[in-house]
């Protein structure tokens, strides 16, 4: 095909495919998506290539859909939407441009993955405020862009955080970069006068980054992203608490971020702590949840370099003293968890398998943002959704992360099925388009809705419809830049 010759002299013949096998990898991901095989898949090495892919596809018409991680993919926002799409796999983008640990920022390219970039970090004494134990194959820059939620909600300050400047080839195919990156100077001039890429808004008065931040690739293509790091502590306490009602967790969690007393703090129901914990399938994964309370919040406490005993046993105290006044009791160990345990996984991607497939082989995430008093009955309205499917709430997992300093949370219900099995598939498709609307009418905000979702959620709301589609038409005027996701 012509096409593919043109896109050959941009990116060389073996960074393009056409094989059927390898565009079977990205027709169909880990959620109930109608497939789609691509025309073919390019993997560029640069942003000049990736600049000449999204030219040729406005001379062409054709549609593009970038992919940064590795599979498995779980969301359907990297399945084509048309016949005819060209996948731009970024994988090979793997370049770590700078660490500056004195501004505790990295920049690097979409190809760079977790699996990669923490061991980097950890070397020079800073590291990530990261997603609840990402894949090893997760692309950092791709979890900036979803606005995945971060487990440390102190040094959560913008819902955009950990996310600061960006370059990006929007689908005009013009190069643009995004906040302190985009001037006064080049990059490399700004970093001879000492200055880091730490600074999301701009240029000027503008916050381009928000543009692209959740917009699945319709906007355009990162090929470098900076992220925010924090300081590695030098002593670490971490405790569990378990209860048989949410509430009360919910609360204690209010406290302790009130008062700034901890670095990371989450909440789990026993099915996903046990799916984490356990190593071998399904025995452990019983034995663990056995003895295990309906609900868990783990939180460390720290110390950095001065003073860290000080510091942090008068944060103990503190925190005593809060759990007391609540009738809590935070502990080491809550029967086959420990906190020692959990800490040490925390800042690392998953083990392999994937902890969200290591039962039924696959998994669907329902998730959104509210309120801490709205939670219980969100759960309780996601609980009984569940049920009218014959699917029991014991059974699906349960993620609660506080964000944005606690203001806002991020709630997310794990439903796990066969892929091989077509009525469970189905089952859980159905059961989550029912949860949607049960969850939306209840004050849920799906701020990141993927597939079917989009659709429901962009009907309630014509007039931020009629908005972005404004913004769409400047910023990819030829709809190349994967049509048919979100309300485009």
């Amino acid at each position: 095909m012509p096409e593919k010759e043109e896109l050959t002299r941009i990116v060389g013949k073996d960074n393009i495919s056409d094989a059927p096998e390898e565009l079977d990898k990205y027709a169909k991901d880990e959620s109930p998506v109608h497939p789609v095989r691509p025309r073919c898949v390019v993997k560029p090495g640069n942003a000049d290539e990736v600049q000449k892919i999204v030219k040729w596809a406005n001379e062409t018409l054709t549609p593009l859909v970038p992919v940064s991680s590795g599979s498995p993919h779980f969301r359907g926002d990297t399945v084509p939407s048309t016949d005819g799409t060209v996948i731009v796999d970024l994988g090979k983008m793997k370049k770590i441009v700078r660490i500056d640990a004195e501004h505790r920022v990295a920049m690097v390219e979409p190809g760079v993955t977790f699996g990669e970039l923490i061991p980097e970090l950890e070397r020079e004494g800073i590291r990530l405020n990261m997603p609840l134990l990402p894949r090893t194959s997760k692309s950092v820059v791709g979890s900036l862009l979803e606005r995945e939620p971060v487990i440390m909600p102190r040094y959560h300050w913008d819902i955009a955080d950990p996310l600061a400047c960006t370059e990006v080839i929007y689908g005009t195919g013009d190069l643009f970069r995004t906040g302190s990156a985009a001037g006064p100077g080049s990059v490399e001039q700004q970093w001879e006068v000492g200055a880091a890429q730490n600074e999301a808004a701009g240029p000027l008065q503008a916050d381009f980054y928000r543009l692209i931040q959740g917009a699945q690739g319709t906007m355009g293509i990162v090929t470098w992203a900076t992220v925010r790091c924090e300081r590695a502590p030098s002593l670490e306490e971490p405790f569990l608490v378990g209860s048989s009602k949410l509430d009360d967790l919910l609360e204690f969690i209010n406290w302790l971020i009130w008062r700034r007393l901890v670095d990371d703090c989450l909440v789990l129901n026993n099915s996903n702590l046990a799916r984490i914990l356990a190593k071998e399938w399904p025995r452990e994964y019983e034995s663990v949840k056995d003895t295990l309370p309906p609900w868990l919040l783990f939180f460390s406490i720290s110390g950095y370099k001065y003073f860290p005993e000080e510091k942090v046993k008068y944060q103990i105290e503190a925190m005593a003293d809060i759990a007391k006044s609540l009738k809590l009791e935070p502990l080491r160990a809550i029967g086959k968890a420990s906190a020692f345990e959990i800490l040490k996984m925390l800042h690392k991607s998953s083990e392999e398998p994937y902890w969200k497939l290591r039962n039924k082989g696959s998994c669907y995430d329902i998730f959104f943002i509210t309120i801490y008093d709205k939670l219980p009955e969100l759960v309780s309205i996601m609980n009984g959704v569940a049920e009218k499917f014959d699917s029991p709430a014991s059974d699906m997992g349960v993620y609660i992360q506080p964000i944005v300093q606690g203001v806002n949370y991020h709630c997310e219900f794990n439903l796990f099925f066969d892929p091989n099995n077509p009525g469970e598939e189905d089952k859980v498709r159905r059961l989550s388009e029912a949860a949607f609307e049960a969850l939306a009418t209840h004050g849920a905000f799906f701020s990141r809705p993927y597939g079917s979702w989009a659709n429901m959620a962009y009907r309630r709301d014509a007039e931020t419809t009629i908005a972005l589609r404004k913004v769409k038409k400047i910023f990819d005027p030829n709809n190349i830049m994967n049509p048919g996701k979100l309300c485009f």
